[in-house]
């Protein structure tokens, strides 16, 4: 038996996290936390900051019993700063758990392609982003560097053999 995981996604929108989560908490029976799931939910515009706050606390804080009973938790909330991620890594530490992160990334013509073609902002919020939304973004996050990557367990493969370059990793630093 592992030690629970937990598994922490960066990424601006469109790169691939919601994917990227779904297949890792089928894969390992894993309690995904989005804030996007949980204000659709409630019928709260996922555009509240102060609301999507509030429930990444909440999601934080749940996922600390969850990692203790020995079941792995997916954090897909884009964790933009370092400082977040790090809060992270420090819970799985504090819970005994590995803690795992992978940066979704890709090209900004691409991240707009799949927003524009999703078109998720316009049926859970009261605008939709732009492209100069997601060009402002870029230039704000933080990117994990592969220092910050050497402080995280390794990625395990979601199926047998997975590298980089395969459809869950298009454009990100997945390192072995």
């Amino acid at each position: 038996m592992h030690p629970a995981r937990l598994f922490v996604l960066c990424g601006l929108p469109g790169s691939g996290k919601t994917t990227r989560a779904v297949e890792l908490a089928e894969r390992f029976d894993a309690v995904r936390m989005s804030a996007d799931d949980w204000m659709g939910r409630l019928g709260t515009d996922i555009w509240d900051d102060a609301v999507r706050a509030r429930i990444e606390i909440i999601q934080r804080d749940l996922a600390m019993p969850v990692l203790l009973a020995g079941t792995d938790v997916v954090i897909e909330w884009g964790t933009w700063a370092r400082s977040e991620r790090d809060e992270l890594r420090a819970l799985a530490r504090r819970a005994g758990a590995l803690a795992h992160l992978e940066f979704l990334d890709a090209p900004l013509d691409e991240l707009w392609d799949r927003v524009r073609t999703r078109g998720h902002e316009q049926s859970v919020g009261s605008r939709t982003i732009t492209h100069d939304d997601l060009a402002a973004w870029s230039a704000i996050i933080e990117r994990p560097t592969a220092n910050e990557l050497h402080t995280y367990d390794p990625m395990p493969p979601v199926r047998s053999g997975e590298r980089p370059g395969s459809p869950a990793y298009p454009y990100g630093s997945w390192r072995p």
